[in-house]
């Protein structure tokens, strides 16, 4: 159903003539005609005023049901926790296996590799 058969039905359902629209709407008849033709689109004031000359709210004039259609549920926003690298998954097994190989490092091995692990972050900032 495209709009302009919709202003027709909620017209015809208020029992409202084309001159009675024009009227409360300041349009004139033969562009209410229009409308209800398909010849022209209306803009969204027009349909502004259309719909408060009908007295029904404007998403009446785009749905047939009582109400607008039910949204889809938007998917669920990620979180900070669900970001971050060896929360879940493939990656917390690499991590438990990386905590665990530095556990069993000698301590002045553990420094020089975080001393390379800098230099090389370092370097690539640069």
């Amino acid at each position: 159903m495209t709009i302009g058969e919709r202003l027709r039905v909620l017209r015809e359902e208020r029992k409202f003539s084309q001159r009675d629209i024009a009227t409360k709407t300041g349009l004139l008849r033969c562009n209410v005609s229009r409308l209800e033709n398909r010849h022209t689109f209306p803009s969204v004031g027009t349909l502004e005023k259309i719909a408060r000359a009908l007295e029904v709210p404007l998403y009446q004039l785009f749905y047939k049901c009582g109400g607008p259609p039910k949204l889809p549920n938007p998917p669920k926003r990620r979180t900070t926790d669900d970001i971050v690298w060896g929360n879940s998954g493939k990656d917390a097994l690499m991590l438990a296996s990386i905590c665990r190989l530095f556990s069993r490092m000698k301590e002045d091995d553990r420094k020089m590799l975080f001393f390379m692990a800098q230099k090389m972050v370092k370097r690539k900032a640069s």
